[in-house]
């Protein structure tokens, strides 16, 4: 039986709006100076990881949950159904939205919509990001769409480190410049781009805009997520809930010393914001460290983990 944590290699992604920022902080070997995502644990087509340890090493993660899912409580889908990201924005997003998982399965013919969450990692001086409209009503939203009236249309917001924001389907939303973010979503790919600010991409055009679906799938009028960040100690360790959701549960770890013996329900997902330490499992020891990306299995009953670092973790709640 697989006793041991999967630890998983980053998978990187150019984008337009990218920076350095994740060799700076995380020291990832990135591909460029505009890069934009590291895809730290993930079963998609368009970004598969490889598991870097133990019985799997070599193997991609959506293989792995094929074939051995026994690691994953036997969940059932076909597709791996969490997606864990870093995202470093020099530049201004696109404003965006995502559809449900209905609408993804009649017009893209893909099994998950995109609900997404964001925990703020660092940020500049007065950084914002878009999160909501103001329109009152599919007309009027449209109309301001139309009328190009961002200003007025957008709903702006404030952010510093260590806020979370929970990003339903439906929600208009970009992430400013100057943001770094740990994002967790379900495993999709799909956006839709509202407004880019009417850049051009390497082809020298105007990136691609997708109003109707846009206009078809954002939630009118916009209402934020009522959130309650719980924090509560527990064998030994800091945990505070983010988010508990119908696709996942997200929470914020601070370890300071060794756990107590921890007895995860499903298979837990890791990405370690800060410090370093060990994961104990019986007798042996696993070392992790700022911007390792693991897996918890759940063919591991208990274990303990020792040091001082801050993680963001997460179970899918299907």
């Amino acid at each position: 039986m697989y006793k041991e944590p999967i630890f998983l290699k980053p998978e990187f992604k150019e984008r337009i709006w990218g920076g350095t920022k994740l060799k700076e902080i995380f020291n990832y070997e990135i591909p460029s100076e505009q890069t934009g995502e590291c895809w730290g644990i993930s079963g998609h087509t368009n970004g598969p990881n490889i598991i870097i340890n133990g019985p799997l090493a070599g193997r991609r993660l959506d293989d792995a949950w094929k074939e051995h899912r026994e690691l994953f409580a036997n969940e059932q889908g076909d597709e791996f159904p969490l997606l864990v990201k870093i995202l470093d924005s020099k530049k201004d997003l696109s404003v965006q939205v995502h559809p449900d998982d209905s609408y993804a399965r009649e017009v893209e013919n893909e099994n998950y919509g995109k609900t997404e969450c964001w925990y703020v990692i660092d940020c500049e001086e007065g950084s914002e990001i878009i999160f909501g409209h103001h329109a009152k009503s599919k007309d009027e939203l449209a109309a301001m769409v139309e009328n190009g009236e961002w200003d007025q249309l957008l709903r702006r917001v404030s952010v510093n480190p260590g806020d979370f924001f929970y990003v339903p389907s439906g929600t208009i939303h970009a992430i400013g410049e100057g943001i770094q973010i740990l994002e967790t979503q379900q495993s999709s790919d799909i956006t839709y781009r509202v407004y880019d600010y009417d850049r051009v991409g390497a082809d020298g055009n105007k990136r691609e805009l997708h109003l109707d679906r846009s206009l078809d799938v954002t939630s009118v009028p916009h209402k934020d997520p009522k959130l309650s960040r719980d924090s509560y100690l527990e064998a030994g360790l800091r945990f505070e809930k983010l988010v508990e959701e119908e696709y996942f549960t997200v929470h914020h770890w601070d370890l300071d010393g060794k756990s107590n013996e921890l007895y995860p329900k499903k298979y837990t997902l890791v990405s370690v914001l800060n410090g370093e330490g060990l994961v104990h499992v019986d007798t042996r020891e696993y070392k992790f460290k700022k911007g390792d990306h693991f897996i918890i299995p759940a063919t591991i009953e208990n274990f303990t983990v020792s040091g001082r670092a801050q993680m963001i973790t997460s179970h899918s709640n299907k």
